[in-house]
């Protein structure tokens, strides 16, 4: 993937994140796309309510076809769950993402870098911090 191939993607998935700010209770609005090349494998929104999340969501349209590809995400995945489920991060290298660029770094205390070294120690190539200006607006009252 080139610079501009990754910026577009990521801009897909602030796009799908903007779509529910201020719709998911106490969980912020991530959006999650999976590709492959030029081909969309699945792409979600953290639902209404704050479950499910937009990496599970994705993955679950993405099925097998996950494996190798590339996961844009908008914040940080989660590293824990408060529910006791897998988390996104666990959920993503479970899958067999090969690549997942994120755009902002999530302060809360079940991300907060837990779910970056996850996906690291997983094996699985992380980039933290594409487009994190565009993307910082979503995420301004759940930081508060």
């Amino acid at each position: 993937m080139t610079q501009a191939d990754d910026e577009r993607w990521m801009r897909r998935a602030i796009e799908l994140a903007r779509t529910n700010v201020g719709r998911t209770a106490d969980n912020p609005s991530v959006g999650c796309v999976i590709v492959r090349g030029d081909a969309v494998l699945g792409e979600a929104v953290t639902a209404p309510g704050g479950r499910p999340h937009a990496e599970e969501q994705a993955l679950h349209l993405a099925g097998s076809a996950a494996r190798g590809a590339t996961a844009y995400v908008t914040l940080e995945p989660c590293g824990e769950r408060s529910s006791g489920a897998a988390s996104c991060s666990e959920l993503l290298a479970a899958a067999g993402v090969a690549r997942v660029v994120v755009a902002a770094a999530d302060s809360s205390p079940l991300a907060s870098g837990r779910g970056v070294l996850r996906l690291r120690d997983a094996g699985v190539a992380t980039d933290l911090g594409l487009l994190s200006d565009e993307a910082a607006g979503l995420y301004a009252a759940y930081r508060a």
